[in-house]
């Protein structure tokens, strides 16, 4: 096999050269196959939108619906697509109904806005939410399912937590902690904002309740595209957040056209009633959904499992050189357990807005992530990143004074 040139691959993105991009994490930047594919979607909407949305895009849709399925491992009847991960979280904590009273359970690594939107969710339902201690360092898994079962009562009505940490890039074990909230009859919802090609993800496997992520940070994928993978048994527990003409498949504007043998046979919007009744908002741009085929085939070219490889190789250099700083390791650097995600802790005192805007007048796109009780740095190397960017990351904070007190590495 030919050894693969990252730095052409790299000429292939959208980058602004000025900047060191280690964020990722956030927001992933779009090839320049994918910009093309849905700036021409687009150019066919604005020329065409009756045309386009009556014609044109079904078709494609049932298509991005089908590769997306497959290369998730899921079917195009489970696959919802939304704009993001947090559309997909909120769908299922608005459109849920659980027993009360009881709690919802979720890890204390959780994301913020998806803290609140289940906090909202329990005030509706007459419920609590409760969380539990993640051992974030360590190097077994089976100490996490460990602390998530210690955590599980009676009353635990919902399971929540991310398959990859956003604070820390640490990888959770999602099918093992889905399979004992099961045996204990607990909805799993899963966030998986940063599962898809950070880790080779197969949303059957997790077997979740809810499986909901995003798809255009590592994918690459355009913004505005994300989807809810809805598990075994679960089809008909949801409402819509938007009520549309997907809300009665019998009555939908087109009449006898949109007549199916059953609510999951394909439709004649690129959907089926089941997938229409929770996806259809109204009008509204779905062409980052269309261009998904077009980044799954970007980094087809290269082979996920090369990516990983060499995101392995980034994440390892990326180790040596900023812990050369003395900033200790926030992410277990166990094969497994991590991925294009490295975070270090700051010292204490660092002020977190003047970091970051030390960073930012040097050019450097990295997040500075506030948690309760420390502050840390997070780096995203995905396959374009470069050595020369984690040096100058490294010599960047030099300058700024980011340097560990070696008194302080022993706390």
């Amino acid at each position: 096999m030919n050894r693969i040139d990252w730095a052409a691959a790299r000429a292939r993105i959208i980058l602004d050269p000025t900047v060191t991009m280690l964020n990722t994490g956030s927001f992933g930047p779009l090839p320049v196959p994918v910009f093309d594919r849905v700036t021409e979607l687009r150019r066919m909407l604005a020329a065409g939108p009756t045309n386009f949305y009556v014609r044109q895009a079904p078709p494609l849709l049932w298509e991005a619906r089908e590769r997306t399925a497959a290369f998730l491992g899921t079917t195009p009847q489970r696959l919802v697509f939304t704009s993001n991960v947090s559309a997909a979280i909120n769908l299922v904590a608005s459109g849920l109904t659980l027993n009360a009273p009881g709690e919802i359970l979720m890890s204390d690594h959780e994301y913020g806005a998806m803290i609140w939107c289940w906090e909202r969710a329990a005030q509706r339902q007459g419920l609590t939410v409760r969380t539990f201690a993640l051992p974030t360092m360590t190097n077994d898994p089976a100490e996490i399912v460990r602390a998530a079962t210690a955590a599980m009562t009676p009353r635990t009505r919902v399971l929540f937590f991310s398959h990859v940490l956003s604070p820390t890039g640490l990888v959770l074990p999602a099918k093992e902690l889905c399979a004992e909230a099961r045996r204990r009859g607990i909805t799993t919802v899963v966030d998986g904002a940063h599962a898809p090609v950070l880790i080779p993800l197969n949303v059957s496997a997790v077997n979740a309740d809810f499986y909901c992520a995003n798809l255009h940070k590592w994918l690459l994928a355009p913004s505005g595209a994300g989807f809810l993978a809805i598990g075994p048994g679960n089809e008909d527990r949801l409402q819509p957040l938007h009520v549309s003409w997907g809300y009665h498949a019998d009555k939908y504007p087109i009449g006898e056209l949109a007549q199916s043998t059953g609510p999951d046979a394909r439709d004649v919007y690129g959907s089926t009633p089941r997938t229409r009744f929770l996806e259809f908002e109204g009008t509204r741009d779905f062409c980052p959904w269309l261009a998904v085929p077009a980044a799954i085939d970007f980094q087809s070219e290269y082979g996920f499992d090369a990516i990983r490889a060499r995101v392995a190789e980034l994440a390892e250099y990326t180790r040596r050189t900023i812990g050369a700083l003395g900033l200790p390791l926030a992410t277990p650097a166990a094969p497994g357990l991590s991925g294009a995600m490295t975070a270090f802790e700051l010292p204490r005192g660092t002020s977190a807005p003047a970091l970051r805007k030390g960073l930012w007048a040097r050019r450097v796109e990295i997040p500075v992530i506030e948690r309760p009780n420390r502050l840390l740095l997070r780096v995203s190397h995905h396959f374009y990143t470069t050595e020369a960017e984690i040096d100058r990351l490294a010599e960047v904070l030099r300058e700024i004074g980011i340097l560990m007190p070696t008194s302080a590495t022993a706390r």
